[in-house]
């Protein structure tokens, strides 16, 4: 029995090994496509569960795109309403899988294919050109996947010769509604320990052809499936900010319910799949001495789809209310600006590929600029409402500029370590751009607390600046908040030419102001106007052109990034 067991690990491990390199190929040919569709998803809920099905469909795997999807809630590039659209879809896409490993797996003679496969994919690996070792990863990956599904299939022991086993499953299989309960809590358990519901799904279908289990037990355990994948997302989403966490929440109660409503229906749904089946749902062959109902994995395939199609059928004209019962479940927190920053999705283990690696950099970016544009906003304010709290203010901004330290570091880190990974040609100019803008922002951050301490002097000072100085202010930070205006709009996405003409059209305005303002500050000291205030007012502008040139900088990073 234990040397069974290890074959069946080992094989297991063979198909897992296999669907990651697989899936880690595909991120790196098509893993910027991907993002880009996420990244620019409508408010279309129907495009929404689309687009969950297409990346799934491509990606082999459900758990990647809903890790995805909290990445970008949590980035604010994705509204819950959205991501809850495309956590539906992947749902759908997820049984692509099922599929694939249904027809080919158990189908055909697994060898024929795939050693030739791998075969085919092993010169791609020694080529000098990174798309093609890709490609050749690829290959490998699909190779190995079905090679383990073969040793799969070849592990499970010989029911005649092991009648205990049998025995086992029997004594939980006539239990009634008992059972199913049983069966779906298997299925999440095996989800949450193999951390695959494709390969939880490869399991289900070799116990099932095999004879171990019938087509309601397995459709039973399939179902649990469902819902031990949503345990990835629920991970992903801890530490994330309030709607990261109301998405992972969708995810769960989406398949939580998919599954009540068929406990209601369950006998009558597995039998009118067997209905409809356009197939012998009970034939049975004989293939290497073994008698296999061949049919059963494409039973449960058609149980899987049907079920996931109609379940996102329900939901999908009631996603806002739904949205909306969610944000009631999860309510936000009571978090100030932590002292000590740390990367949110950094050690989880669960974005373990060069390309979700660099998801998780571009999340972090995004607060980044987020708590730098807090800082400008909050230097405005406090500069046009001066008052007598202003000293708790200014240590509240100089939190945030350790914090925009402690950031600059942390993600600088963490984009060295993804450089030593093997990136795409993208994703390499991907990484200079984003240590490049990461280095400018907090160089803003410092402007900005600069800027915080000259407020809170001129105000302790009682220092008033010229009546004239005060207006041209005005007309710097409008333009400066229309140049920080041009990378929050377009970050971690690729500048257009017109975009970064302009970026070039304000810094030269703002030259122009500055050597203008310059000489203005010079001509009323020479008027006698007082002292203190020019030179504070210059040592403004001084701040103000090194924030236009840092975000000129970043405007000119961002025509690297894809």
């Amino acid at each position: 029995m234990i040397p069974t067991i290890f074959k069946l690990l080992g094989a297991l491990g063979v198909f897992l090994y296999g669907m990651r390199v697989m899936s880690d190929g595909i991120q790196k040919v098509a893993g910027n496509r991907m993002q880009s569709i996420l990244n620019y998803m409508t408010a279309n809920r129907t495009l929404a569960v689309l687009t969950g099905f297409i990346i799934t469909g491509l990606l082999q795997s459900s758990s990647a795109t809903t890790v995805m999807v909290v990445s970008f809630v949590n980035a604010s590039l994705l509204s819950l309403t959205q991501a809850i659209g495309v956590v539906m879809g992947a749902n759908i896409g997820t049984t692509v899988t099922t599929w694939i490993v249904s027809i080919i797996g158990f189908k055909f003679k697994i060898t024929s294919i795939a050693l030739p496969i791998v075969g085919i994919g092993l010169p791609f690996m020694f080529s000098k050109l990174k798309k093609r070792r890709d490609t050749g990863e690829i290959l490998i990956g699909f190779g190995l996947l079905f090679l383990g599904l073969m040793f799969l299939k070849e592990s499970v022991p010989d029911i005649k010769s092991n009648p205990e086993v049998l025995e086992f499953l029997k004594n939980y299989t006539d239990l009634g509604f008992l059972s199913f309960i049983i069966f779906v809590l298997v299925g999440s358990v095996l989800t949450v320990i193999v951390q695959s519901s494709s390969a939880a799904m490869a399991i289900t279908v070799t116990m099932a052809a095999f004879g171990w289990i019938g087509f309601e037990t397995a459709a039973a355990i399939v179902l649990g499936e469902n819902i031990g994948t949503t345990v990835t997302a629920y991970l992903a989403s801890l530490g994330t900010n309030v709607n990261a966490r109301r998405t992972a929440r969708a995810h769960f109660l989406f398949n939580i319910f998919g599954v009540i409503w068929m406990a209601i229906i369950f006998r009558h749904f597995t039998q009118f799949i067997l209905n409809i089946a356009p197939w012998d749902p009970l034939q049975i062959k004989v293939i290497d001495g073994k008698e296999i109902m061949v049919n059963l994995p494409l039973n449960l395939s058609l149980f899987h789809t049907v079920f996931n199609i109609i379940n996102t059928l329900i939901f999908l004209p009631f996603v806002k209310p739904f949205a909306k019962i969610v944000e009631r479940m999860v309510k936000p927190k009571e978090s100030d600006l932590s002292k000590e920053y740390k990367l949110q999705y950094i050690g989880t283990g669960l974005q373990d590929t060069a390309q979700m690696n660099i998801q998780t950099a571009r999340a972090e970016l995004d607060k980044m600029v987020e708590l730098i544009d807090n800082m400008f906003n909050t230097f405005l304010h406090v500069f046009h409402n001066p008052d007598k709290k202003m000293g708790s203010t200014v240590e509240r901004v100089k939190e945030m500029e350790d914090l925009s330290d402690q950031m600059q570091i942390e993600i600088t880190k963490y984009l060295a370590e993804c450089s030593k990974e093997e990136l795409s040609e993208h994703n390499v100019m991907n990484v200079s751009a984003m240590m490049r803008i990461v280095n400018e922002l907090e160089n803003i951050g410092d402007s900005c607390f600069k800027l915080m301490v000259l407020t809170e002097r001129k105000y302790l000072s009682n220092i008033q600046l010229h009546k004239k100085a005060t207006e041209e202010f005005d007309d710097f930070t409008a333009l400066l908040s229309e140049s920080m205006g041009l990378y929050k709009q377009k970050m971690n996405a690729h500048l257009e030419t017109q975009v970064l003409e302009l970026a070039f059209k304000l810094e030269t305005k703002m030259n122009n102001l500055r050597d203008n303002l310059k000489k203005a500050a010079q001509h009323r000291l020479q008027d006698g106007s007082d002292v203190n205030a020019e030179l504070m007012y210059l040592d403004i502008l001084k701040h103000f052109e090194h924030i236009g040139d840092n975000s000129l900088n970043i405007a000119q990073a961002l025509r690297q990034v894809y």
